[in-house]
């Protein structure tokens, strides 16, 4: 993957990845990805998500359509009777691994949102900020923060700092937005710098 050009295209033209469950999990989850949704179609930015009509994801899809902003769902072939993909999108493209979905996801987009969410959305999120570091691409990757959802793994990667394990100029690229329009302008912004490893 080559690396992005730093700056992200400008509101209204830009499209944000958002990570986030399969699930729904409680309510003020559920209304922070509606508030989501609604403040990126009202700027006019595009969702580029995992294509699930179920959950979060569903959920997201479903607010940004609302608003008349543009939603495209990537999903493996063999998650669509899991996932039930979602079928009202303007685009859903469908590939073989799960692999295939997290790069194709990347590619389209311009900076990267994560929602409470298990697995998964830490697995794609991470992958973002392990990709940043190592200097394939330079794009934003925002923690969304709803009751201090995030706190335990912000101070893991504290932890992490301070064992030596992660340089502190790398983390910065870990960020946390406490509103939907923080995180909407630190998706829109530069990204913290992207320094070698060495």
């Amino acid at each position: 993957m080559a690396a992005g050009e730093g700056v992200g295209r400008q509101t209204g033209s830009m499209r944000i990845c958002v990570y986030c469950g399969s699930s729904k999990g409680p309510e003020t989850f559920q209304r922070l990805a509606v508030e989501l949704g609604a403040e990126m179609a009202s700027r006019g930015i595009g969702l580029v998500y995992g294509g699930g009509d179920v959950g979060l994801m569903g959920i997201i899809a479903d607010a940004v359509l609302a608003g008349g902003g543009e939603v495209i769902g990537v999903i493996p072939e063999a998650m669509i009777p899991l996932e039930v993909a979602h079928r009202g999108l303007n685009e859903l493209i469908v590939v073989d691994s799960m692999h295939a979905r997290k790069f194709r996801m990347a590619e389209l987009s311009d900076a990267f949102i994560a929602l409470p969410g298990g697995f998964g959305t830490l697995d794609e999120i991470f992958e973002i900020l392990s990709w940043n570091q190592l200097g394939y691409l330079s794009k934003p990757a925002i923690f969304l923060d709803v009751e201090g959802f995030w706190d335990p793994m912000f101070a893991q990667i504290d932890v992490m700092s301070e064992a030596g394990l992660l340089r502190p100029k790398h983390r910065g690229l870990a960020q946390r937005a406490r509103s939907v329009a923080e995180a909407i302008d630190l998706a829109a912004a530069i990204p913290p710098p992207t320094e070698s490893k060495k």
